[in-house]
């Protein structure tokens, strides 16, 4: 088992009702299955921040549902307007 950090921005933050959780994830887990995971556990509210938001795993953008969770801080972010 591995421990991330996420953090949650914005709307995801609202979605969540919290701001920072630590979770406890199998060795190996993907974007995506942390992605379900998260639909699971926060239901509507999070798939629509996450039908268009993004992940970043240790500062690095991640939107490939394949790839692993590599490292331990996870930042959940919605889309954001402007520039």
């Amino acid at each position: 088992m591995a421990h991330f950090t996420i953090r949650y921005f914005a709307a995801a933050a609202d979605a969540a009702l919290c701001e920072a959780e630590t979770w406890e994830l199998p060795a190996g887990s993907t974007v995506g299955e942390l992605r379900d995971k998260l639909i699971e556990r926060y239901g509507r509210p999070m798939d629509r921040v996450l039908q268009s938001g993004s992940f970043l795993v240790d500062g690095r953008v991640q939107r490939d549902g394949n790839a692993p969770l590599a490292g331990s801080m996870i930042d959940v972010l919605p889309a954001f307007a402007g520039g």
